[in-house]
């Protein structure tokens, strides 16, 4: 059976914005440069400005300079903007996404996978 949506713009939606995108970026890397964010995340260096402009605006981050670099500093407690997330932190989130890769662990010999605990393993990109 085809998808009804083959070819539409429906099927390249992804599950985290560019703000979370970016906020992530300076999750794993403080010091990062808004050329690098862009890279990674497939923005304009205008785009990643103006997101970390509205985290900031939004106290989300702070942003201090160091030398002829920022360096951010993301919000202790900052929470999820949208009433059904509001009452939950984005550390976890980002503690999770910013995290490295972990290589997948092979389950115990004797066959005891259902008993032990779900391995986070690799990630795919959003």
């Amino acid at each position: 059976m085809e998808n009804e949506h083959a070819g539409s713009r429906r099927n390249r939606w992804t599950f985290l914005t560019n703000h979370a995108r970016v906020l992530i970026a300076i999750a794993r890397d403080p010091g990062v440069r808004l050329r690098d964010i862009a890279l990674a995340c497939g923005l304009t260096e205008r785009t990643v400005q103006a997101i970390v402009t509205d985290l900031e605006a939004d106290g989300y981050l702070t942003r201090t300079r160091d030398g002829r670099r920022n360096r951010y500093v993301i919000a202790p407690g900052a929470r999820f903007r949208h009433p059904a997330e509001a009452d939950h932190e984005i550390a976890g989130l980002l503690a999770y996404l910013a995290a490295p890769l972990a290589a997948p662990t092979p389950p115990p010999a004797g066959g005891a996978a259902a008993d032990a605990p779900a391995d986070r393993g690799p990630r795919a990109t959003a």
